[in-house]
């Protein structure tokens, strides 16, 4: 294949995908995330807004000196303080790259911006020019290109090639295109423009149609060779193109598209799962690729041609995208070598410190199931060794609760090694036991979203708990894991008062919040 043939990923998960509403993540979880899709090998990692909030600007910062492989850019408007603060924060990366941005859609410039066609024109150049004295890679975007008139938007296309710009984005900003439009589209720039071959041309499509994925993939036929999109697709709105779905369309049908793209495949499926746990938003069951049901058959002539003969029904592996199948069934008597070579098979490569933590919560979880498994293993280590450091911990929970009488929770949190406990009651044991908390911790949240997820089947499945807390007017995601669902709960809303303690200790140390 040539070299026109590859394509990058261009990852926005930690950039647009936190916008999704509801979704806030601390910088220890977007460098969770950001050393993830390192593994899986996406080309560039768009690790935030630095200007928008300190804690974006220290999330950044954080990534670009950090994480290795991926080119780590951030995004900032075509203004020079923007650019000033973006250099600020990924100058010790790697391969760093600015990615500034300005719309070019008459409707934008009319409204948002006030401005005339000849000073975005202008401004657009400038604003390339000033980002390249720091920076050899620049990328700009021309928001709502898709809605753009054709002639001036190759002019400031030209015109920003011409200031140094090595990659262009066409996005596709309010998700309006359709397929054929939109490859038409990208072939009319590409011939308009006489210096196109001196960058790449991008683009960012969103899902507001349902056709992100393939809106990009049009894209890529006509020219383009790097695609944004992000991991499960979240993002403003409909979400973003999903990444996962772009690379296994490119892989399954390469003999259709002949494109190349470089990624690790088998962690595909870790990826999705991590940042689904890491910003509260659940999978869809019928989710492509990554969804529960993915690999699933349930009409008998489906599982009949599946045990004949996979191909039948089954047009990718799910071990290709690392869902693992394993038969060895882990339980109260499994021992310590076991439970490790489980935990390596299914890509965690814990240290001894953070495997005696998770051997010691998966003791415990085997006390109460007759059989873990790979669900409930994975559920077990992002709550215990991927969370946060916990100052207040749940030891104890009583709850007295019926249909006549009033709900009354008792609670019992270890702080710092020693007990506290109080009483309250509430409309449900739930906000019972929350009041309890709010009384032994002094930080008061108020529960936006709460969704109760069923980690495997059985009467004995663990029940896992995704809440968004607000406390202090923002938002903070919550995660419980138990048997017991009102222990789920409260664990949730501990957790995220964990968070707003972590981030509000960080911040007086000089790291800053994050939004």
């Amino acid at each position: 294949m040539s070299g026109n043939n590859r394509v990058y990923l261009f990852d926005t998960t930690l950039r647009d995908g936190e916008q999704s509403p509801g979704v806030s993540l601390n910088v220890e979880e977007k460098l969770e995330i950001a050393q993830q899709l390192s593994r899986l090998g996406v080309d560039v990692i768009e690790a935030g807004f630095p200007i928008a909030s300190p804690g974006d600007f220290a999330a950044v910062k954080r990534i670009a000196g950090t994480v290795k492989g991926p080119v780590i850019t951030g995004l900032c408007r075509a203004k020079k303080s923007d650019i000033d603060r973006t250099w600020e924060a990924i100058k010790e990366a790697e391969s760093p790259r600015i990615h500034t941005f300005l719309a070019t859609s008459d409707i934008h410039l009319k409204y948002k911006l006030q401005k005339s066609r000849e000073e975005v024109l202008f401004q657009a150049a400038e604003a390339v020019k000033y980002a390249k004295k720091y920076c050899s890679d620049v990328e700009f975007s021309a928001e709502d290109a898709s809605r753009s008139d054709l002639d001036f938007l190759a002019q400031v296309v030209e015109s920003v090639i011409d200031a140094g710009a090595t990659v262009v984005n066409l996005p596709d900003t309010v998700g309006y295109a359709v397929p054929d439009e939109f490859g038409h589209f990208i072939k009319e720039i590409m011939s308009r423009v006489p210096n196109m071959d001196k960058a790449i041309i991008s683009v960012h499509c969103h899902d507001d149609l349902g056709m992100a994925v393939a809106n990009s993939i049009a894209g890529l036929l006509n020219g383009a060779r790097q695609v944004e999109c992000a991991v499960n697709g979240i993002g403003e709105r409909a979400g973003n193109a999903s990444l996962e779905e772009i690379i296994m369309a490119l892989y399954t049908r390469q003999s259709f598209y002949e494109k190349e793209i470089n990624v690790k495949y088998d962690e595909i499926y870790r990826t999705s799962r991590l940042v689904s746990t890491l910003t509260g938003m659940m999978i869809q069951p019928n989710k492509a690729i990554v969804g529960k049901n993915a690999f699933s058959h349930e009409a008998g002539i489906h599982q009949d041609g599946v045990l004949k003969e996979r191909s039948t029904y089954e047009i990718m592996s799910p071990e290709l995208v690392g869902v693992s199948r394993s038969n060895l069934v882990l339980g109260k008597h499994s021992g310590r070598h076991a439970f490790k070579e489980r935990m390596h098979e299914l890509g965690y490569e814990l240290s001894v410190e953070e495997l005696d933590k998770a051997f010691i919560s998966f003791k415990d979880i085997a006390d109460k199931k007759k059989e873990i498994t790979n669900e409930d293993l994975e559920a077990l280590v992002k709550d215990k060794v991927l969370a946060i450091p916990e100052r207040f911990s749940l030891t104890y929970l009583h709850i007295s609760s019926g249909t006549s009488i009033v709900p009354t929770a008792t609670v019992k949190l270890a702080i710092e090694g020693i007990a506290f406990e109080s009483a309250a009651t509430g409309d449900g044991p739930v906000a019972a036991a929350c009041r309890a908390v709010d009384k032994i911790t002094d930080i008061y949240g108020k529960m936006h979203d709460y969704k109760l997820n069923a980690v495997t089947s059985g009467k004995d499945a663990l029940g896992e708990v995704v809440s968004h807390i607000e406390i202090d007017g923002k938002m903070y995601n919550g995660r419980g894991l138990s048997t017991d669902i009102i222990e789920a709960s409260v664990k949730s809303y501990v957790n995220a008062i964990n968070k707003y303690y972590y981030e509000k200790q960080r911040n007086r140390e000089g790291f800053g919040s994050n939004h």
